[in-house]
């Protein structure tokens, strides 16, 4: 038996611990609060702030973990070379972790030393740098922050009147101490996609079937699979998935996302573990669902395939006000609707655009995806948080 210790105990923690715990291995859930969802489900759960290096070696220095395994970006990644010397695995790999959770650390190495197509950007730690990256760059363009998750503190300028505007929303929606944000050309595109990729210990690399998802205020509202794309596009997100998963190194899943366009496939992100996004593979769309697939690749167990099995949509439920009591209304009108199902993520409190829950439904495999999406967004929007308090 593997002690994992998680860090990071929101909704995609909660079902990577579930998938673990049903491989038969003890789980150390972290956080920064009492409560968290992957709290509710693991053997063992502490609280730090994973952005103070000292407790977070402490915690690890107690607990002996064999593996840790990072969900969140608001962490002292660069602890975890440390951890891997004293024999500790890291998911996927001390590397990839500490330059994944900082967006100017896997953008260069995909555009500059990997030389995979991206969008033009500059990086920017001022009102007065912003201003300048976007005279170069050029409107519109995106701004985010260096480190956040969620969409959050990320933003569109669409004017010279955006530029401050989108300074302090980085400045707010940030993780961490780092007040330097990325500065994206807008890249004109048709569709984007996430390509859950997993890499294996003993074992090739292996893609799951594509997901196209919606974003609003920079998070995901409502994703699906499989998702439209040609042949053509479909093998060069793999090959530039493929380089970059095996530059950073290590064993798991990642959420790769590109942009489709008339020029061809562009790098956007990439997370070191399960995506958002890829909660549509709770609805049965493959043989393993993103977490399963997480938790073998981890743990070195194989994978001999992933398979499509149906067609699904998830949709999000959000909170529409802060509280500290609430309740669901409409889950049983929800779930009236063959092949829907409903995952309520289980957190102690809400505030605006909170993802308290996610909606799935699925068909048959070949099913008008078109209409698989409608059908889980008609039922989401059954669903609704009620703030009591």
């Amino acid at each position: 038996m593997k002690k994992i210790m998680l860090l990071g105990s929101g909704e995609l923690g909660k079902e990577f611990v579930i998938a673990i715990k049903r491989l038969g291995h003890y789980v150390l859930a972290v956080d920064s609060y009492v409560g968290a969802p992957a709290h509710q489900v693991a053997d063992e759960h502490a609280v730090i702030n994973m952005l103070d290096g000292t407790a977070l070696d402490a915690l690890v220095a107690r607990y002996q973990p064999d593996l840790i395994v990072p969900e969140i970006e608001a962490i002292r990644t660069e602890r975890f070379y440390d951890y891997e010397k004293q024999g500790i695995q890291v998911v996927p790999s001390a590397k990839a972790a500490n330059f994944t959770m900082n967006r100017k650390a896997i953008r260069d190495l995909a555009a500059q030393d990997l030389g995979l197509r991206t969008a033009n950007y500059r990086y920017a730690n001022s009102f007065e740098e912003l201003s300048k990256a976007v005279s170069e760059v050029g409107i519109p363009c995106v701004v985010k922050p260096l480190m956040s998750s969620s969409g959050k503190g990320q933003s569109t300028i669409k004017s010279e009147v955006d530029v401050q505007k989108a300074w302090d929303y980085s400045q707010a929606g940030k993780r961490g101490d780092l007040s330097e944000v990325i500065v994206e050309a807008f890249v004109k595109f048709d569709s984007e996609i996430t390509l859950l990729t997993v890499t294996q210990k003993s074992g090739p690399t292996l893609f799951c079937p594509p997901i196209g998802h919606r974003q609003e205020r920079g998070d995901y509202q409502e994703s699906w699979q499989p998702c439209a794309i040609s042949a053509e596009h479909l093998t060069e997100a793999q090959e530039m998935a493929a380089k970059v998963t095996q530059a950073l190194g290590g064993a798991g899943i990642w959420g790769v996302e590109f942009f489709l366009t008339a020029e061809g496939v562009y790098f956007s992100e990439l997370s070191p573990r399960p995506h958002d996004t890829g909660m549509v593979t709770l609805a049965g769309t493959q043989n393993l669902s993103e977490f399963e697939l997480h938790a073998r690749a981890v743990l070195g167990l194989p994978i001999p395939e992933i398979t499509q099995l149906r067609t699904g949509a998830s949709a999000v439920v959000l909170a529409e006000r802060e509280g500290s009591e609430f309740h669901f209304e409409g889950v049983s009108e929800a779930l009236l609707q063959k092949g829907t199902d409903i995952r309520i993520f289980g957190k102690p409190t809400t505030r605006p655009y909170r993802r308290m829950a996610v909606v799935l439904f699925s068909d048959v495999l070949g099913a008008d995806v078109d209409l698989v999406k409608q059908h889980a967004m008609a039922n989401a929007a059954k669903v609704k948080v009620v703030v009591t308090k």
